[in-house]
């Protein structure tokens, strides 16, 4: 078997898009455990340090389910906090566990401002709990296109990518207008000894394939998502992990780029 080689990215300047079809973009850390987390008292100078940007505050016991061959289910439970930029639908949020930290927008702007924002929360982090080391880095795109994106998919998205919902004259027609649920799943070498998750394809109505990250549209949707992490332990220096990430973002949008047409582009508003 022929070992898959790395991608090899080159830097490609950003394009903003006016109308951006974005759904959800995330960042997230983890740690080795704090327990101390769990106490309200002890999150007290991680909120203050953040409260101007995110000023609401909730608290979400969350359970998990191990399953493990012939014993009975383990069910545990745990606490995250939440600080949001607002009460209900807040574009901005910020979610903290005993062995993790994420930052989480529907409203992305930009690179440097998302980057900035990650920053802030990594040096709160920091400051307030001081981890031993980072055991997972990852940052996260999630787009979605619905209504006259997906009618004109064949023309925003290369063919490669598409598969067997792109228009063809070699294919019966009623082979891919009788698609209903498609989804290409693949992960990819990346430099460093990272990886980037990507899922790919056409959704029907109410449907999701995560719904803690992308919620269910009423339409039919074509989503493209990539992660990119790596799971290799590094210290926990919020300055050394913003420059992590920012790579990692410059490689998504790369990879971003070699699946999308320049029509794409046009059609969101770009000027390539």
């Amino acid at each position: 078997m022929i070992e898959a080689t790395q991608l090899n990215p080159k830097p490609i300047p950003e394009v903003h898009l006016d109308r951006a079809p974005l759904a959800r973009v995330l960042a997230q850390a983890r740690f080795p455990p704090i327990l101390a987390i769990s106490k309200a008292d002890e999150v007290a100078s991680f909120q203050e340090a953040l409260r101007e940007t995110y000023p609401n505050l909730s608290r979400d016991q969350v359970h998990s389910i191990e399953l493990t061959g012939g014993q009975t289910p383990n069910v545990q439970q745990g606490l995250i906090w939440r600080l949001a930029d607002g009460e209900t639908e807040p574009a901005w949020r910020v979610s903290l566990g005993v062995d993790f930290v994420a930052l989480e927008t529907s409203n992305y702007d930009s690179r440097n401002d998302f980057l900035a924002r990650l920053g802030d929360v990594l040096s709160a982090v920091e400051e307030s709990f001081s981890p031993a080391s980072a055991s997972r880095l990852g940052v996260r795109y999630i787009d979605r296109l619905t209504g006259a994106a997906v009618e004109r998919i064949g023309e925003l998205i290369h063919a490669e990518i598409l598969g067997v919902i792109q228009p063809t004259d070699t294919l019966d027609s009623s082979l891919r207008e009788s698609v209903i649920h498609q989804i290409t799943e693949a992960q990819f070498r990346a430099p460093g000894g990272t990886r980037i998750q990507g899922r790919w394809g056409r959704l029907p109505a109410n449907t999701t394939f995560d719904p803690n990250a992308l919620e269910a549209v009423e339409v039919p949707s074509w989503v493209l998502d990539l992660d990119m992490f790596t799971t290799q332990s590094q210290d926990f220096v919020s300055e050394d992990l913003v420059t992590t990430a920012r790579s990692f973002a410059e490689c998504l949008y790369w990879l971003f780029r070699q699946m999308v047409t320049m029509e794409f582009l046009r059609f969101h508003g770009g000027e390539p």
